[in-house]
């Protein structure tokens, strides 16, 4: 079985789906990884070092991926490199189908097998190819060494013979995954931290690292599975209000809520930005998706009222060793399920791949693609599993159709 990994061409996308050490491993159980020449190079993964791990190093895409069985990517291809994919190639990525569904059906038009590693379901055998969980620990590392870093105060607390200087004040919306890890970075870092999230379940986890939880005057949203429920517009407006007194008190609010395929919601108003002390700072881990300041701009540093509003693009990208070597040990434990004796063989009675799985043999089998293709779906091709991707990640703390990364 031939395994292909390719440049990813989407713009500051520095990660590699499969790092050296993975393509050794994959080799040893029968695997032919054959790498396009630089496809690492970003994450700082040089060609020599696949070469010594066994896999095939070829000078272009169109070579990695002639014959190959299955391509392994981190963002999803866009149409035109779909055309160049062999037909009925199988392919795992971070796919986001409903908000990639031109993408979809150009997969499907070639007869393609597609895993898009979003919808993992949320099952504790699952835990070691959670590729959204590995992805947003590193998000949320990234946060607070960029909350750090936009901020013109030191977070410790310093004792000198000059006196006093006070910790930061950081608050966290979100403790999920990228929150928690935003969390204990701030915390790390010396600063005070305080978080919210609408789960009454996170209350626990944040006070684990030394956090304050913020309580407020409203009713819990834990949903199943771990997730938050959807929540009104009207919820959202009170929360708003509630909120606009730790906001103002914060010197850093970094914000984590993200809905994959729809806008990111709104937990920082520009009136709330308004209301900060000059030199805060606002990180915004949602700004690709239309963000959760109201004055965001996605990959700029916007300055309002005194106050830096910093708005974060893809974090993992910016740490892409770190990031690369996790996701690819994500896929490679993903591929234990569809690989049997070095060929390719799923079992979609499997919970896992059939959760994961986009497109089978170019039909369509994920209900909500479907219906946003305006196609309708077997009924006899999708267990009656929920997948991550139908519940609100725990760091958006709102309905999610897909989550990060």
């Amino acid at each position: 079985m031939k395994l292909a990994v390719v440049k990813e061409s989407r713009a500051g996308e520095d990660r590699v789906a499969i790092v050296p050490e993975v393509a050794a491993k994959l080799a040893k159980s029968g695997i032919e990884v054959v790498v396009e020449s630089g496809a690492g190079a970003a994450a700082r993964f040089s060609d020599e070092e696949y070469h010594k791990a066994g896999a095939t190093v070829v000078p272009d895409a169109a070579t990695a991926l002639s014959g190959a069985s299955i391509s392994a990517r981190v963002q999803p291809p866009s149409t035109e490199e779909v055309a160049a994919l062999p037909k009925g190639v199988s392919l795992v990525s971070f796919l986001q189908p409903v908000a990639a569904s031109d993408t979809v059906k150009a997969l499907a038009g070639i007869g393609a097998t597609v895993y898009s590693l979003d919808l993992l379901p949320r099952i504790s055998r699952a835990q070691s190819m959670d590729a959204l969980s590995s992805q947003a620990t590193v998000a949320g590392y990234r946060a607070g060494l960029s909350a750090a870093e936009h901020l013109a105060k030191f977070f410790p607390m310093f004792m000198t013979a000059a006196g006093t200087v006070p910790p930061a004040k950081v608050l966290v919306m979100g403790a999920g995954v990228a929150g928690l890890q935003a969390i204990a970075t701030a915390r790390r870092l010396g600063a005070v931290v305080r978080a919210y999230d609408v789960r009454a379940a996170a209350k626990e986890e944040v006070q684990s690292l030394g956090a304050k939880f913020v309580e407020l005057d409203l009713e819990t949203q834990d949903g199943a599975g771990g997730y938050a429920k959807e929540q009104s517009a009207e919820y959202l407006a009170k929360q708003q209000e509630l909120l606009a007194a730790e906001v103002a008190a914060s010197d850093v609010v970094i914000t984590t809520a993200q809905i994959p395929g729809r806008r990111a919601p709104v937990l920082v108003t520009a009136a709330m930005v308004e209301g900060m002390s000059e030199g805060a700072v606002i990180v915004d881990m949602a700004a690709d998706s239309g963000g959760n300041c109201e004055l965001s701009v996605p990959g700029e540093d916007v300055v309002a009222h005194g106050v830096t509003v910093v708005g974060l693009t893809n974090p993992p990208a910016s740490m892409p060793t770190h990031a690369s070597f996790l996701y690819a040990r994500n896929i490679a434990n993903f591929l234990d399920l569809l690989v049997k004796d070095g060929e390719l063989s799923p079992d979609f009675d499997d919970e896992i791949v059939a959760g994961t799985c986009v497109v089978r043999a170019g039909t369509v089998v994920h209900g909500p693609t479907a219906e946003a293709l305006g196609l309708s779906m077997p009924t006899a091709t999708r267990p009656s599993v929920t997948p991550p991707g139908d519940a609100a990640t725990p760091d958006a703390g709102t309905q999610s159709k897909e989550t990060g990364s």
